[in-house]
């Protein structure tokens, strides 16, 4: 493992509108404890040193203290929310300090990925220690097509794609200054950021088809899947 300093920002602030249940996905239960306590006990599984930042949305503040006393959880460091994701990273950052005498790796992941091997962590940190950022990604399995303005559409070689995963990995220092910023609805992920602010060069490493994002209700069933393995 790397001598660097390592921080984590989970990102757990969003509404989860189209998990279709009043209760957000990050703190439904899975397998006897909300989604958002496995995610977090995975980071500081594969990476014991790490310093968390959580965000959350204000207004689940008392839910997250409420689920942690039932459960007997240490809550990270919590940073609130924006209404963008990019806001949300933004202020966890605000949050960091970097040490002056030493590099830094900034990892922000979704609060929804519960299932985060100390395997792919690993190979995340290990090849960020000389790179600017990294990023987790998969093969695309199903069949591609590309749709034209008008409506048209014309398959594509899917081995030219992946799927991009979390935490996605950076220098921390590279990452605040890009950061800075102002927002533009092109930043999909902390990787486009990155990109924007003129440090492109991302390097990909193998992800983990474990690492789902719960997104809609069945994600919950194959999570649990997963997770009794």
């Amino acid at each position: 493992m790397t001598e660097s300093s390592i921080y984590c920002i989970i990102v757990a602030a969003g509404s989860g509108s189209r998990f279709g249940s009043e209760l957000p996905k990050q703190f439904c239960e899975l397998n006897g404890k909300p989604v958002l306590m496995h995610t977090i006990a995975g980071i500081r599984n594969g990476c014991p040193d790490v310093k968390i930042v959580l965000v959350l949305n204000r207004k689940h503040q008392d839910l997250w203290q409420d689920l942690c006393s039932r459960h007997n959880f240490m809550s990270p460091d919590v940073r609130f929310g924006g209404a963008t994701r990019w806001e949300s990273v933004k202020n966890a950052l605000s949050d960091i300090n970097l040490p002056q005498n030493r590099k830094s790796i900034i990892m922000v992941h979704d609060g929804a990925r519960p299932i985060v091997k100390p395997e792919l962590l690993h190979r995340i940190i290990e090849a960020a220690a000389d790179a600017t950022g990294v990023i987790p990604v998969i093969p695309v399995s199903d069949s591609l097509r590309m749709i034209s303005d008008d409506g048209r559409s014309v398959p594509v070689d899917r081995g030219l794609f992946r799927a991009v995963q979390t935490p996605q990995a950076f220098d921390g220092q590279l990452l605040l200054d890009a950061y800075k910023l102002p927002y533009r609805d092109t930043f999909t992920d902390d990787a486009s950021v990155m990109a924007a602010a003129g440090y492109p060069d991302i390097k990909l490493v193998d992800g983990d088809p474990c690492n789902i994002k719960i997104t809609l209700p069945y994600d919950l069933k194959i999570a649990s899947l997963y997770l009794d393995r």
